[in-house]
């Protein structure tokens, strides 16, 4: 079936790991009839949860694209991961959801995940709604996480559904709007009359869903001071209106193993929640840079984001979303980050797994195309007549590093490649060769993160890895002047080899060598200088005490002697690193480590065990600064060497609140017994080695 924008939503489920997104999917589409029996995650046969590693572990990894029918609409829903190492994830969705739905289990009080994907809608500026699940459980307390989620985020809040409990288990749901209550039997929604002692909760309830609703416009809040009921449909455009200004976060409930409030979830969807059609429009650049307006038109020329990529044996599929006008089989596209044209050759909408091809996705669809060449995630295709770029989307930062190598010796070419297509589909995780410390350097989001991305190695590529700690890219400096000789001799027969230098090496000011000549008399000829400075150089990658490169060095070529015979630039060079090895060791030579520029971002709550634990991570607290919503930002410089677990500390340290960005500031000396240690192992490196 072919659907106009008006008659599509864009929905996405967050929240924290384990709040029952995968299953509540699961229910929307078992009770649309798109599948005709209920998956269960810990049976690994949900239609969201497929791949091989969601299944092993029982969680969402991926986000993935479903789609059901209701009352003549389609509904997009993207599931996304509640676990913070793939929040990726859910920064690709947040970019092409129309409307966020946050789902809480009814039970354990209001998780991090859900304040975590609050304050992602909030930067989007989505819509969004609560949706309280796993009802039927045992301990289940809906008024205690509507009430948390009211202290929490304020009136704002207010009720669409509520359960009906008998003996303890969930009967049904009452639509406040309607004050109706209803069960689920065999799929279907059947109305039953309302408990005798639930009369007054739905009173109490509908009077706050009224009070909410009449703030929503100047016309209704003056009706409801003249004591007038508003009739349903004012009750519905008054809570539409809310929901698309932010104004007013409904709150619905339900059980998706029973099925109680799976079909007025669906109701509300296609009621109260903005069409592609009502969404603020989209402002991208033109071919000159220029800011435009993308109007989500069918009428208007084609764009569209690839927010997702998934690669398999068969090949690669690129998900979008059209962002304008539609997209037909076969069209040519350009791609306004390479410049290249893309053919759409064959175009699907997604139902988990399974592709099923289609002629034309129209404006505000969501779809995907096979075997495009050129294009990655974030970019934008558009009509090549008039080419535009819509904002791409924003990953956060890496914090976890980890050095990564192949159980088999000779297998590094196979995990680079390996991963360079892992990140075609992730690409909030970075990897890079470090030269420096000789080591492959794996960077995500947390240690679950980067063991997925392992076990990824292994089962897509055949290549097993094991990590270790990142090696830390110490320096060495001198702290005082020396003069010493380096003088480089050898007779064989023929040509021997001979140059003699006389240097003077002391601290410099600058992190690359400063090298200077003061020689009088023609002692070494200016020819030969060159091949001095350039024998210095090369030392200098390796230092005297552990072997890392030497920086804020300054050496002076004073004097020296020259054989006319058997001199050569060669014996300089040579002559060059003796007086190297020779002299730094007596200029007092210390290691030098990184320091990094640490902001983390906490509630003011967590202040004193953060700040004790920075001081005990030889950090020095630079300053708070309060950014809102009760978060504190807080400066501090830290050795990089101290920081390798912090990703993982912070998050236990603040039950996953905290976040942090740190960046590479300046070289420090390092205290004396910390050095020692790192003396010690780096030799037993080199020994290794």
């Amino acid at each position: 079936m072919t659907y106009t924008t008006e008659k599509i939503r864009n929905i996405c489920l967050l929240g924290h790991g384990g709040s029952g997104k995968t299953s509540l999917a699961e229910s929307m589409l078992y009770i649309t009839g798109v599948i005709d029996r209920l998956g269960k995650t810990n049976d690994g046969n949900t239609v969201g949860d497929y791949d091989s590693e969601e299944i092993k572990r029982k969680i969402t990894i991926s986000a993935s694209m479903m789609h059901c029918e209701h009352k003549g609409t389609k509904i997009n829903i993207i599931d996304t991961p509640g676990y913070f190492d793939f929040y990726g994830e859910v920064h690709q969705a947040t970019r092409v959801a129309d409307t966020g739905i946050i789902v809480c289990a009814a039970k354990g009080g209001v998780a991090v995940g859900t304040e975590k994907v609050w304050a992602i809608l909030k930067e989007r500026n989505l819509p969004v709604a609560f949706y309280i699940s796993k009802l039927d459980e045992e301990n289940a307390d809906f008024t205690a996480i509507y009430n948390e989620l009211r202290d929490k985020y304020g009136h704002i809040v207010c009720p669409l559904t509520i359960p009906i409990y008998k003996d303890g288990k969930v009967e049904g749901v009452v639509d406040l709007i309607t004050k109706q209550a209803y069960s689920t039997d065999k799929n279907k929604l059947v109305e039953i009359p309302l408990p005798a002692d639930m009369e007054s909760v739905v009173e109490e309830m509908h009077t706050v869903l009224v009070e909410n609703v009449a703030e929503t416009s100047e016309e209704l809040m003056d009706k409801y001071f003249s004591g007038e009921p508003f009739s349903e449909e004012e009750l519905i455009g008054g809570i539409k209106e809310g929901f698309k200004t932010r104004s007013l976060v409904p709150v619905m409930c339900g059980s998706a193993f029973t099925g109680h409030g799976t079909e007025l979830l669906l109701d509300n969807v296609v009621s109260i929640m903005p069409s592609p059609a009502e969404a603020l429009p989209e402002t991208g650049k033109d071919a000159s840079g220029n800011d435009v307006e993308i109007m989500p038109s069918q009428d208007a020329s084609t764009s569209l984001l690839v927010y997702k990529t998934q690669s398999d044996q068969y090949g690669k599929f690129s998900y979008f979303k059209v962002f304008s006008g539609k997209l037909d089989a076969d069209m040519v596209l350009v791609n306004s980050r390479t410049g290249s044209n893309e053919k759409m050759g064959h175009i699907f909408v997604m139902q988990g797994k399974k592709s099923i091809e289609v002629k034309t996705i129209c404006c505000g669809d969501i779809g995907a195309v096979s075997k495009l060449s050129d294009t990655k995630t974030g970019d934008t295709l558009s009509d090549p007549k008039n080419p535009v770029t819509l904002d791409g989307i924003k990953f956060d930062q890496p914090c976890y590093t980890m050095a990564i190598s192949p159980k088999t010796k000779g297998q590094e070419d196979k995990i680079s490649a390996g991963l360079t297509r892992l990140n075609e589909e992730d690409p909030s995780f970075i990897f890079e060769n470090n030269v420096e410390t000789r080591q492959l350097i794996l960077s995500g989001a947390g240690d679950i993160h980067l063991d997925v991305l392992c076990s990824k190695l292994k089962n897509k590529f055949g290549v097993e890895v094991e990590l270790s700690p990142a090696r830390v890219a110490y320096r060495e400096k001198i702290r005082k002047k020396v003069k010493v000789q380096g003088r480089h001799k050898k007779q064989s027969g023929g040509h021997g080899q001979y140059g003699d230098v006389w240097i003077e090496f002391e601290p410099g000011d600058q992190e690359d060598l400063i090298f200077e000549e003061k020689i009088f008399g023609g002692s070494v000829p200016k020819n030969y200088h060159p091949a001095v400075e350039k024998g210095l150089r090369e030392s200098m990658q390796k230092g005297v005490l552990a072997g890392y490169p030497v920086v804020y060095l300054k050496a002076t070529l004073v004097d020296g002697s020259y054989h006319d015979v058997d001199s050569s630039e060669m014996a300089f060079k040579l002559a060059a690193n003796l007086a190297y090895r020779n002299g730094l060791p007596q200029a007092s030579p210390v290691i030098l480590e990184p320091i990094g520029l640490l902001k983390v971002y906490i509630p003011d709550n967590y202040m004193g065990d953060i700040i004790g634990d920075l001081n005990k991570r030889r950090g020095r607290v630079l300053g708070m600064n309060p950014v809102g919503d009760g978060i504190q930002e807080v400066e501090a410089e830290v050795p990089m060497a101290e920081m390798s677990s912090y990703a993982i500390d912070l998050r236990s340290m603040t039950q996953g609140r905290g976040s942090f960005t740190m960046t590479f500031e300046r070289y420090e000396e390092t205290p004396a017994n910390i050095q020692a240690k790192i003396i010690e192992e780096a030799k037993a490196l080199n020994e290794e080695a």
